[in-house]
């Protein structure tokens, strides 16, 4: 299927991406991106009782202060936001990959389904990645 393409999903990280450049730079309006949970860095790391609340999908609404701190890095989505009842502060990061919607309104303006796909876990040595390196792993 095309949405396992690595191609494909290439070119749908580069649209998301242009698209997120666009808007952050002459749009200027609210807008939401629905991601991927998995990868997504919070700094600081958010309180177990605020993230234990999210699902494998959370919805961010870009607006006022958020917006105004949103920027490209990279491939990561960075924007400053403020969590639960107490409004709490944090710097969230977001792989382009991750995205799975955006939207002005309700309504979208680009959707990547491959975003929905596991992603291959990398090794935690990069040693692994060498298939020549198994003989020396134990």
């Amino acid at each position: 299927m095309i949405i396992q393409n690595s191609e494909f999903q290439k070119l749908k990280n580069k649209h998301a991406k242009e698209l997120l450049f666009f808007l952050l730079n002459n749009v200027k309006d609210e807008f939401s991106i629905l991601c991927s949970l998995d990868g997504i860095e919070f700094n600081p790391e958010l309180p177990s009782h605020i993230k234990s609340a999210f699902k494998d999908v959370i919805l961010f609404v870009l607006a006022n202060y958020t917006l105004s701190t949103a920027k490209i890095e990279g491939e990561n989505l960075v924007f400053e936001a403020g969590f639960g009842e107490e409004n709490f502060g944090s710097i969230v990061t977001i792989p382009i990959e991750n995205i799975i919607q955006i939207m002005q309104q309700e309504t979208p303006l680009f959707i990547n389904i491959a975003a929905t796909l596991p992603k291959p876990k990398k090794p935690k040595n990069p040693f692994e990645l060498n298939p020549k390196n198994k003989k020396f792993m134990t």
